[in-house]
């Protein structure tokens, strides 16, 4: 079954996550511990986060 343009169009903005969480992985040597705890606390507390994305699309 082919993908609509909206499904297809979803998939490049997780293309673009992918490239974002990449360059924040680059720079993670770079910081300190108590930087790497502040910018991790930060992204589990953000929202919409990937797991919800992922329960939503999961759901029936």
């Amino acid at each position: 079954m082919p993908l609509s343009g909206e499904a297809i169009r979803m998939m490049n903005y997780i293309d673009d996550v992918s490239v974002t969480l990449r360059r924040i992985l680059a720079l993670v040597p770079s910081l300190t511990p108590e930087e790497r705890q502040r910018v991790s606390e930060y992204m589990a507390e953000s929202k919409p986060n990937v797991e919800q994305v992922q329960t939503t699309l999961k759901a029936k």
